[in-house]
């Protein structure tokens, strides 16, 4: 009996000891998560407030829903509450099969340098920046100092018109999107390339003694198997389709009021407002509108996934 109970003290002493660890392993998490993720979400109240910089977040005085009535009826709203989920819709349908693509394609490359080397080379605009990417997109649609450009000069060469680009809001998602692709496509791909190294190589012997084709063999057994991961990125990129990219639009856009039509989003619709209003009440009712709809797509987009996989569903 004194050794059972010596040795229950013991794993007490052991049990605690991990806790501790545990905990101290935890803190600089917990830390940040407190001072960074909830700490701000003081300022919310802010969106119900008539808010006066000199009375502060708490002096000020309360205005109900008066700010939300204000964006809603803006006429604004429903401009860039369409263009966010349009585009949104697009980059990720987009990048996603961009990705898929890709990682189907690098799979069948047997050299293992020539592989390394292009895996390196699709997954490095993922690191450049929207500045960058938006003085190269104005180098390509308008030129230097605005005359010509590569694209428009493809156009004369098959006698076609050309196209003054920043002043057609109608062609800007999908130039935009053909960005996303570039910056996203091979980010994406790594994402599948390492769902496909989990695949049983069993299976493709299998296959291969049945006479199935390498593009046989990607069609009836890598894609369908890489379905569930697909699933998982469509959640996660769901749970961000009503936040806009705004490095990428905003450094691209910029304040070209003629692309607002198309390319006018809530994250650059917030950041102009502020800065030219100076709203801060109506600038913090959008951001909590466009949070609480976002929670509303991403729970709508898990219950889906675990009506239609289950096994693979992220809750």
């Amino acid at each position: 009996m004194e050794h059972a109970a010596q040795d229950r003290r013991r794993r007490r002493r052991i049990s605690k000891r991990d806790s501790l660890a545990l905990l101290l392993l935890a803190a600089p998490g917990i830390v940040w998560f407190t001072v960074f993720a909830y700490g701000p979400m003081v300022g919310l109240v802010v969106a119900f407030k008539d808010f006066n910089i000199r009375q502060g977040i708490f002096g000020s005085p309360w205005n109900g829903f008066a700010n939300f009535r204000y964006f809603l009826s803006s006429g604004d709203a429903w401009t860039i509450v369409t263009n966010t989920l349009v585009l949104n819709a697009l980059f990720l349908t987009a990048s996603l099969l961009a990705g898929l693509v890709l990682a189907l394609m690098l799979n069948e490359i047997r050299g293992q340098f020539y592989r390394r080397f292009m895996q390196s080379s699709i997954f490095f605009p993922y690191f450049v920046s929207p500045i960058v990417i938006s003085l190269m997109l104005q180098a390509i649609l308008s030129g230097v100092g605005g005359r010509g450009g590569i694209v428009n000069d493809m156009l004369n060469v098959f006698d076609l018109p050309q196209l003054a680009w920043y002043t057609t809001p109608g062609a800007w998602p999908w130039i935009l999107t053909l960005v996303k692709v570039w910056q996203l496509g091979g980010y994406t791909s790594v994402i599948f390339l390492a769902a496909i190294t989990s695949i049983s190589e069993e299976v493709y012997e299998a296959a291969a003694i049945d006479g199935a084709s390498r593009a046989r063999m990607a069609l009836s057994i890598t894609t369908p198997l890489l379905l569930p991961t697909m699933g998982i990125l469509v959640v996660l990129g769901v749970g961000r389709i009503f936040f806009g990219d705004f490095a990428t639009i905003y450094a691209i856009v910029q304040d070209n009021g003629i692309l607002f039509p198309t390319t006018d989003v809530i994250d650059t619709y917030v950041f102009r407002s502020l800065r030219t209003i100076g709203n801060f009440g109506t600038t913090a009712a959008i951001g909590l509108f466009q949070s609480v709809v976002g929670f509303v797509f991403v729970t709508a987009a898990v219950l889906v996934q675990r009506r239609f996989q289950k096994e693979s569903a992220i809750l």
